[in-house]
């Protein structure tokens, strides 16, 4: 069968495209912003890329169409496929009636740490034989694929929040139907489509509804929001996370046996059942791996032989990844983008280089941050950067320089070439350059990492 799939870079969507190729397939997709890492993982799978939407694309008259969420009517492609009659379904859909329906579905959701949770998941069970397979919004390091099938029922997906598609506004992970569900938290996001946080906790518990009886739930004791959307009725048992230091009665603890995360005991019940010793930062990291412990153990994988795996976890591409270290300037690359996550990111990395010095570079570029959702908050966010320098875009929605006028270390600039001049004249010996975006923030760290490089050589 000749799938093509609209919107094949996102993260989701470039994941199916794998999954499909390796049902047999041929896989063709199109989209309007086509860069890495999610091209070169398609191209290297031989997978056919159209950059643009274009009626064109179609002339091969594929056997189906499978439309990702951020394209609607209006969309040429989109209008080509209404007209010219052609098969059509949502990604979400399409994966449970190819795949998911016939696996132990483990599910990750939340408003954040999804993806690395997934990961960790995903090489616990890997690392304890069980071959899952995978569809994560990220590149895990350790298997260097966002997705695959795997040779086990076991099957671990990043479940997203955000609407099917134009003609199903439903949350995609409603289709996904999970034995074992983690939902790490719960925020006020995706203004584009949720008008309150009583509208996304009603996704949620929707979500929850289709959870077996002799399912799972995974969820933090600490997070009022899902322990809100729980008491609105719940059907499966459920276990609950927290860290040593936080009241409450949950099953699972963590005791950091250092302050920045990076090593850190997990107990069950009471129990010390492992340690572990890792390269991660940060007490939302510690949390995010207590999850993934107590899912793994739902599907039969003994607690300390997932702590023995978490050890050997190399996080996610773009997960406060170091790209590249210049004369002792450490750039990272990171896809923090709600203030939340861009707290805990930089609160993390303060834990671990102490007194050095930390310079946030930010692209306010989700649909929320456009809308200026998070302004009143984002200064606050920063607060662990000894620097933050916050790229005012032009289509952005609102004056970042009079949002954040009141907080002292940061700088707005509405030039690229900028703030790579700024960080190329003021980065010295011993700073961490942290560039926060989920996208490709215009090509920002190579224009840096250039910039560095001549610095260093001249």
């Amino acid at each position: 069968m000749h799938i093509h799939i609209l919107g094949i870079c996102g993260t989701f969507m470039g994941g199916l495209a794998l999954i499909a190729r390796e049902l047999g397939h041929q896989v063709t997709g199109s989209d309007q912003n086509v860069y890495p890492p999610m091209s070169t993982q398609l191209e290297e799978q031989g997978i056919r890329l159209y950059n643009g939407y274009d009626a064109q694309n179609l002339d091969s008259r594929p056997d189906l169409v499978i439309i990702g969420n951020a394209l609607s009517r209006g969309n040429p492609e989109v209008e080509a496929v209404l007209n010219l009659g052609l098969a059509y379904t949502s990604g979400a859909r399409w994966l449970y009636e190819a795949l998911l329906k016939d696996r132990w579905v483990l599910a990750v959701a939340g408003t954040h740490g999804k993806t690395t949770t997934s990961g960790m998941l995903a090489w616990i069970l890997e690392e304890a034989g069980r071959k899952p397979g995978f569809l994560i919004g990220g590149i895990p390091l350790n298997f260097g694929i966002s997705a695959r099938l795997g040779g086990s029922p076991y099957f671990v997906i990043e479940a997203d929040e955000y609407d099917t598609a134009f003609f199903d506004k439903r949350s995609k992970f409603l289709h996904y139907r999970p034995r074992t569900a983690v939902l790490n938290n719960l925020e006020y996001d995706h203004a584009d489509i949720f008008p309150d946080l009583a509208s996304i906790q009603r996704q949620f518990h929707h979500l929850v509804r289709t959870i077996p009886g002799n399912g799972l739930i995974v969820s933090p004791d600490v997070d009022a929001n899902l322990a809100e959307t729980l008491r609105m009725g719940c059907w499966t048992g459920v276990e609950q996370t927290a860290l040593d230091d936080e009241a409450g009665e949950a099953a699972w603890r963590a005791r950091l046996l250092a302050g920045d995360g990076s090593h850190f005991e997990v107990w069950r019940d009471g129990q010390l059942t492992g340690t572990v010793l890792w390269t991660l930062t940060g007490r939302h990291n510690v949390r995010n791996a207590l999850s993934a412990i107590a899912a793994a153990a739902h599907a039969g994988v003994a607690p300390d032989q997932a702590c023995r795996a978490l050890q050997r976890f190399q996080n996610v591409k773009r997960r406060l990844e170091v790209r590249a270290v210049i004369d002792d300037i450490t750039l990272y690359d990171d896809f923090a983008h709600h203030p939340t996550a861009i707290a805990t990111t930089l609160e993390g990395l303060r834990a671990k280089v102490g007194g050095q010095r930390i310079i946030a570079i930010l692209e306010p570029r989700s649909n929320t941050m456009r809308l200026g959702v998070h302004a009143d908050c984002l200064g606050a966010s920063l607060q662990a950067a000894d620097q933050a320098i916050v790229y005012q875009a032009p289509n952005l929605g609102w004056d970042v320089g009079q949002a954040l006028e009141q907080t002292g270390n940061v700088s707005v600039f509405s030039s690229l070439d900028d703030i790579a001049t700024r960080l190329a004249s003021d980065a010295r010996p011993g700073d961490h350059l942290v560039f926060m975006s989920n996208g490709s923030f215009g090509g920002l760290h190579g224009k840096v990492e250039e910039a560095l490089r001549s610095r260093t050589a001249s």
